[in-house]
């Protein structure tokens, strides 16, 4: 409660304190959202590098406010969005690299993902976008931002109770474990899992160090079933890919393995992974029970393969977005990431709050 109100006062210099989130606990606040990783949480931090890997173009932000493509890799909100109105902080997460970024922003939270970034460094090599070590320096910097806005105490109790959320792996295995040889020539599959578990844990337990102790990690969703990939590998019927689903499956065991034994090194700090894999397994195989009409095709172009800049202002459109789960061949919606948030959202107050 104490943080609460040092929070509040200190926000209140720049904007209404929101504490009236329908999903927290009593007397819990969570003064910021912090996000690291990829496109799922990347709300444009892209635009700022030397990377092809962008979508700061029309019709990406069709939906947004003022039909703006602010470089998340969708029609509007993403999922780092809706997590933070979930948790009463804010409805949008700004991208850090923005320079039209203010302090008010600072204080609720950024995102410092990279689309097309993994655990694997090679992962962001190959795509030209920011590695995690590099997202965390830049996490850094933001600390010492905010101690400059509202001193070292308060910049403290927004670091401790702040969320953090971190999402990655499917970059490491569609663009680079299984798009080039050299990884498999190094690990087979539940070695290469296990490499980037490692990863991840070694990025939390630098957060830890900087001071969070709410850690969330997103699972691996089913990325046999991306639209690309069910064109490109599925055969002539594009069904799910089964051997990229059951990576996933192999790495979200591992993984939770990993953030089981490191959460008990840390028992003042709730680390914990969040499933999007079973999840995404019920909306592919019950679309009408999520108002959904479409689960196997993107929105936009021919709905199989287009993405990043083939997804344009020269490519046809589906007639109703909301219809759809995924925006292009490779992207939510943003029903679609809507759906997903209202699904995991008991899990992460669970793992959060109880």
């Amino acid at each position: 409660m104490k943080v609460m109100i040092m929070f509040c006062v200190y926000a209140s210099l720049y904007f209404q304190c929101n504490n009236g989130a329908t999903n927290l606990p009593k007397d819990v606040v969570v003064p910021a959202v912090i996000a690291f990783g990829d496109s799922v949480l990347d709300p444009g931090n892209n635009n700022y590098i030397n990377t092809v890997t962008k979508a700061n173009f029309p019709p990406y932000g069709k939906d947004f406010i003022g039909r703006k493509p602010t470089g998340r890799f969708g029609n509007g909100k993403i999922i780092s969005d809706f997590l933070a109105k979930a948790l009463g902080v804010k409805e949008y997460v700004p991208a850090y690299l923005d320079p039209s970024l203010q302090d008010k922003d600072l204080l609720m939270g950024v995102s410092f993902a990279s689309a097309g970034s993994g655990y694997d460094p090679l992962t962001s090599t190959l795509a030209s976008v920011i590695p995690l070590a590099a997202q965390l320096d830049m996490f850094k910097d933001y600390i010492e931002k905010l101690k400059r806005i509202v001193g070292e105490e308060a910049a403290k109790n927004i670091i401790t109770n702040s969320v953090y959320f971190i999402s990655a792996s499917t970059n490491d295995f569609l663009t680079n474990y299984y798009s080039y040889r050299f990884r498999r020539l190094q690990y087979d599959l539940p070695a290469y899992c296990n490499k980037l578990a490692e990863f991840a844990t070694s990025s939390i337990q630098e957060l830890h160090k900087l001071g969070a102790r709410r850690i969330i990690v997103f699972s691996s969703s089913t990325i046999g079933c991306i639209p690309f990939e069910r064109t490109v590998h599925g055969g002539p019927n594009r069904k799910c890919v089964h051997k990229y689903n059951k990576a996933a499956q192999v790495f979200n065991d591992i993984l939770k393995e990993h953030l089981q034994i490191l959460s008990s090194s840390f028992p003042e700090s709730r680390i914990a992974s969040l499933d999007f894999y079973n999840p995404m397994i019920s909306i592919m195989k019950n679309p009408r029970l999520y108002g959904l009409d479409v689960v196997d095709e993107g929105c936009c172009g021919t709905r199989n393969v287009e993405m990043g800049y083939f997804c344009n202002m020269l490519t046809k459109l589906c007639k109703n977005d909301s219809k759809f789960f995924f925006w292009d061949s490779l992207h939510p919606s943003e029903k679609g990431s809507e759906i997903l948030t209202n699904l995991v959202v008991p899990e992460l107050m669970k793992s959060l709050f109880y």
